[in-house]
């Protein structure tokens, strides 16, 4: 889920309606509110970093919103104990040579090199903005990093990052569409980019038109897992939220996503999220 444009407001109880990006706090709950017209039910999710969004219908009164999480109280904490059980791990990069770095499930050994690293078979040479870009390649199984680059470890968790966008750009095109009609959905467009604490998600722009974003870390992901991710994604297309019309229309697509979802869970915990330090 993208963060709001504006700091979210704080919403007092009373009889008024929910407003897209406020916040809501119940009972010392502090929740992220997000407003959809094609939303006829309140949801409850609890983020990957332990935050809640609550989901709401327009026009939804502070009264059903309220209700509905001290009716759900339970629920909540039982998962903000399982989330905490599942934290993420957070795995830090120090960017040496030889250091593991991950691509559709399989490992490559990072390589730093003083020149410009050279195009590699799996890259087009430029950036998302179409602009040359030789800092990071993968080349004959390894990941070639600047030397130059890989001493500001910001600049190397950019240039990194930006390799993952652009490699999961070009290989998620081929990919899109057999899920999509498998799911019997047009095919939205999609996008890479840093997501924060998601993995993906599913919004309808201004012109109405379907997009998912992806995040770049999900390419490290082995490739049934970002498969699932796609597919978890492209069931947004026909249902809203995460209740049991969701889940049966992803189960009938995708029979196992049940047992995916549980391993994604898992691992997902051991994937790098773009942290990166210094040596010892």
């Amino acid at each position: 889920m993208s963060p709001p444009s504006a700091p979210a407001a704080a919403v007092d109880s009373g009889d008024g309606h929910l407003a897209e990006g406020q916040t809501l706090v119940v009972d010392g709950l502090s929740l992220h509110v997000r407003v959809s017209a094609r939303r006829v039910r309140l949801g409850l999710t609890v983020e990957r970093d332990a935050s809640l969004t609550l989901r709401t219908p327009q026009d939804c009164s502070l009264r059903r919103a309220e209700r509905f999480v001290r009716d759900n109280r339970r629920w909540i904490e039982s998962k903000l104990l399982l989330s905490e059980e599942r934290r993420q791990l957070h795995p830090v990069r120090t960017l040496y040579d030889g250091e593991i770095h991950r691509y559709l499930g399989r490992d490559y050994k990072l390589l730093l090199v003083d020149e410009p690293v050279g195009v590699g078979q799996e890259d087009d040479g430029h950036d998302d903005q179409g602009q040359p870009d030789a800092s990071v390649r993968l080349v004959a199984g390894r990941l070639r990093l600047s030397r130059s680059v890989a001493a500001e470890p910001q600049q190397a968790r950019k240039a990194i990052a930006a390799w993952y966008s652009r490699a999961g750009q070009r290989w998620v095109q081929g990919r899109l569409q057999p899920w999509a009609a498998r799911m019997d959905v047009a095919e939205p467009r999609v996008e890479v980019r840093d997501l924060g604490h998601r993995w993906g998600t599913y919004r309808v722009g201004p012109d109405g038109n379907g997009r998912v974003a992806l995040h770049w870390a999900v390419f490290q992901l082995p490739i049934h897992l970002i498969d699932y991710v796609i597919a978890h994604e492209l069931a947004h297309v026909r249902v809203a939220g995460h209740g049991s019309d969701y889940w049966r229309l992803l189960g009938r697509a995708l029979p196992e996503c049940r047992r995916l979802k549980a391993e994604l869970d898992e691992l997902g915990r051991r994937v790098w999220m773009g942290d990166v330090g210094m040596l010892p």
